[in-house]
Parts: structure tokens; C-alpha cells; sequence
């Protein structure tokens, strides 16, 4: 049998794009030929998917799952090239098969996960991926993924996809029945307002500091506020970052179904009605392409360019 180099690999991977682990692999079986390895690449559509990987991949799901206790939840983002393509059932199949993946195995990060079996089945992740690719042939990747666990984890899908949100929390009441309304509302408020804390106890130091400084400097180009005593404007300055804290903490927002309630308040009412405190421990949501820079194709122009 010949033996592969690391040249050799790096010349393969040169010529198809494709991974060096694809392009080891591939020399390995054709032993040694590099005309043979090409022709396995792209019978096994790495070659092409290698080509394929430099196009944007902003369209696909955000979805969010839970078990069957409502105990332990998932939500992931999965994207793909177009949105035709994120209507595929087995695109959506693959999204809710790495969703329970990560339900179920609880891997440490992207890597772990893309190793591991994938739920239901004998192939990692990673495999599982490469045979939806020769099947749909579009750009795919897993961007990213949470996990929550609690007493009651709920989840929430928007418009199929476009965002998928979880919240947990802790109490004795369990999944009952308006812990699990309070949470799906919760989950609709996350989705809505996009809180960036929990509560103003989470919100950092050096933020907190920030904006008191802006505060007192705002004051201090005030003409109506510059003149007044120190101890007075320490308390304006509170009741500003108050106002801070309703717009940026779940539980100090107003509460999206009845604004004259915060959110704090509302689960406090659910809670009289489960007999239980709930305790709101974490939440998470994703929106589908957030902060992914869409390339704006000019189709007139890849016309032209393709009969000049």
C-alpha cells in the first residue's frame, strides 16, 4: 500500500477544497492516486460541498424542543442556503434529530456535538450532515446550540422557525399546568422584548457603572438639573437605571399581555395558582440569520456575467 503524505494531502485538499481528514481518507483508499482520490471525493460530494461552503448560509430553523417531562430542553439553529431548501422534511427531520441529540447526550459545545450519535440513529452528527448535503446539495451548517434543565422547561417556535425560544424554572408545581401557561407566555416575552438579563442582580458591575456615568453627565449639561444638590441627583440617577432595568431584565419588563403588570408580578400570579413559588431560572432565544451578514445577490449582473 503507498503511503500518504502530509504533501500529498495538502496538494489534494489544493486541487478539491475538501477537508484534510476527507482528503487522508480518500488517498488512503485509492492508495496513493491522487486522479482516484479526486473521482471518491466527488462521488461522495465533498469535492462539490468544499465549493459550496464559501456561500452564505443565513436561511434554515431555529427550533426549540423539550422531553416529554418538560424537565430538560434544546433549542438550536441549523442553516442553509435558501429557504426553499429549509422547507425539505428531511432538512427539518435533521434540525429535530440534532435538537434531541443535544437533549439527550448534553454535549459540551459544537465539536462534541457534531461527534456524537445522533439521536435515533448509528452515524455521528457530523455524518448525518454530509449524506443531507449529497441529498439537497446545499451549504449546511450547525451554528449553534443551548440547554436548559428545571423543575419546567418550555419551549416556543416562531413562525416555523424563524425563532425558537426556551425558558425554565424551579418549583415544586413542576410541569403543571399554569406553570407551563406562565412559561410558554414567558417564552413569548423573551421572543418579543429581547432581554438581555434576567434580573438588574445579574446585570454586570462595570455596565451599571457605565450608565450612571452617562446619567451624570447628562444631568450635568442640564441646566434644570447642574444646580441640584448631590444627594438629589444620586436619586434621579436611580430611578433612571431603574427605567434601564424594565427595559433590559425579563423579570423587571413589562409584561407584554398586560403592561400594567411586570413580569415578576404576572409569574407571582401563576404561582398563586400552581400553590408554589416559581423561581424563572434561565431563558434563551435565537432568531434565525441574527448577525449574519445576507449577501445581496444582483441576479441582472450574474446574468450578464454568465452570457458576456
Amino acid at each position: 500500500m503507498a503511503k500518504v503524505t502530509v504533501q500529498d494531502i495538502n496538494e489534494l485538499r489544493q486541487m478539491t477544497g475538501a477537508g484534510m481528514m476527507d482528503c487522508k481518507k480518500a488517498l488512503t483508499e485509492a492508495e496513493g492516486d491522487k486522479d482516484k482520490a479526486i473521482q471518491i471525493l466527488r462521488e461522495k460530494g465533498l469535492a462539490t460541498q468544499a465549493k459550496k461552503a464559501g456561500r452564505v448560509a443565513a436561511e434554515g430553523l431555529a427550533l426549540a424542543l423539550v422531553n416529554d417531562e418538560h424537565t430538560v430542553g434544546a433549542v438550536v439553529e441549523v442553516n442553509i442556503e435558501t429557504d426553499f431548501a429549509a422547507k425539505n422534511p428531511k432538512f427539518k427531520e435533521f434540525v429535530e434529530a440534532v435538537a434531541k441529540t443535544v437533549i439527550e447526550q448534553n454535549p459540551a459545545d459544537l465539536d462534541a456535538l457534531n461527534a456524537a450519535t445522533i439521536s435515533g440513529g448509528t452515524k455521528t452528527v457530523a455524518e448525518e450532515l454530509q449524506e443531507l448535503f449529497l441529498s439537497i446539495r446545499e451549504n449546511m451548517k450547525i451554528r449553534r446550540f443551548a440547554r436548559l434543565t428545571g423543575d419546567a422547561v418550555v419551549p416556543y417556535i416562531h413562525q416555523g422557525g424563524l425563532a425558537g425560544a426556551l425558558v425554565a424554572a424551579n418549583t415544586t408545581a413542576g410541569a403543571s399546568e399554569p406553570v407551563l401557561e406562565a412559561l410558554k407566555d414567558l417564552d413569548f416575552q423573551v421572543a418579543a422584548m429581547h432581554p438581555e438579563f434576567l434580573n438588574s442582580a445579574d446585570v454586570p458591575q462595570s455596565r451599571v457603572d457605565e450608565e450612571k456615568e452617562i446619567i451624570m453627565k447628562q444631568m450635568a449639561e442640564d441646566p434644570k438639573l447642574a444646580s441640584k444638590p448631590e444627594q438629589a441627583k444620586a436619586k434621579i440617577a436611580e430611578g433612571k437605571l431603574g427605567k434601564l432595568y424594565s427595559e433590559i431584565c425579563l423579570m423587571e419588563q413589562s409584561f407584554v399581555k398586560e403592561n400594567k403588570l411586570t413580569v415578576k408580578q404576572y409569574v407571582d400570579s401563576k404561582a398563586k395558582e400552581a400553590g408554589a413559588p416559581i423561581e424563572v431560572t434561565a431563558y434563551v432565544c435565537f432568531e434565525l440569520g441574527e448577525g449574519i451578514e445576507k449577501k445581496a445577490d444582483d441576479f441582472a449582473a450574474e446574468v450578464a456575467s454568465m452570457i458576456g
